[in-house]
């Protein structure tokens, strides 16, 4: 699927415990303008329902567990995250859903923009609209 990657980061341990280092274009393929975390979600809540139109981003689940529709009109996957060495890259024109969190979760997101909320499609027929055209082969 276009835009989307997972990454495993180096998780480096002893009898101090565990510790991940992330550094903008080394283990994030961008530069990182933006930080936000998720959290204390229920788990039955079902979060996201949009895309962006150019925005790149990581995420972690740095505590417990989450599922994340991906999908594009031609395509749909569900990748779960339950690793803080594991990543999810999502780049632009990809629907995005979160569910499934579990107690505890932790999600982290870092983005390659600044918050701009022209940058956001939340109306899924727009996106659909959009989406075709932008993975026109």
């Amino acid at each position: 699927m276009k835009n989307i990657g997972t990454h495993s980061f180096s998780k480096f341990s002893d009898e101090y415990g565990s510790l991940i280092a992330l550094e903008e274009m080394k283990q994030i393929p961008f530069t990182v303008k933006r930080v936000y975390y998720i959290f204390d979600v229920e788990e039955d809540v079902r979060r996201g329902f949009h895309s962006h139109l150019e925005l790149n981003q990581m995420l972690i689940c740095v505590s417990g567990s989450v599922k994340i529709l991906l999908k594009t009109p031609y395509d749909e996957k569900i990748v779960e995250l339950n690793e803080p060495s594991k990543g999810l890259y999502i780049g632009p024109m990809i629907w995005r859903e979160m569910f499934d969190f579990t107690p505890g979760t932790v999600l982290l997101v870092l983005a390659d923009e600044l918050y701009d909320e022209a940058e956001y499609i939340r109306n899924y027929e727009k996106y659909e609209v959009l989406a075709k055209e932008y993975f026109k082969e």
